[in-house]
């Protein structure tokens, strides 16, 4: 009784020790990084989720080598990746980077990718085919 009440509550450890990482960026390989970025967007709030992406190719684009890239990226958590996307942005800001002269703070930048990406999801222009004919969904199919 004493083993499988011990064997229990390290099994417990051990589970909680490998969920205290799921919202760190695995920087092992290329391949864990898009996975882990990929599972910490889909559980970021909506508001979080374009600064996080933001943040993530900023650095992306600044850090080219990818052995660097990864060392920079790993471990860090969604706060620790928009403070230094951030700070990216101000040092580009500061040094006259070309891109960002449309945008006066990052708070701007941010509303404004956000308001395009609403607006792209809206844009759904309809198929002309549909205009033409509604009520068909053949659509000049062809016998073999």
């Amino acid at each position: 009784m004493k083993k499988s009440s011990a064997a229990l509550v390290l099994v417990a450890c051990a589970l909680l020790i490998g969920c205290n990482k799921s919202q760190q960026i695995n920087g092992s390989t290329m391949k864990t990084v898009n996975r882990s970025v990929s599972h910490i967007k889909e559980r970021l709030p909506l508001d979080q989720r374009i600064e996080f992406e933001v943040s993530f190719w900023t650095l992306r684009d600044d850090v080219k080598d990818n052995d660097e890239f990864l060392k920079a990226i790993d471990g860090k958590t969604p706060e620790q990746l928009i403070a230094t996307g951030k700070e990216l942005f101000n040092k580009r800001k500061a040094s006259g980077f070309k891109e960002y002269d449309q945008f006066a703070t990052w708070e701007q930048m941010i509303s404004q990718y956000s308001q395009e990406r609403i607006d792209q999801n809206r844009k759904k222009t309809p198929d002309v085919r549909d205009k033409a004919n509604p009520h068909r969904v053949d659509y000049k199919m062809h016998a073999m």
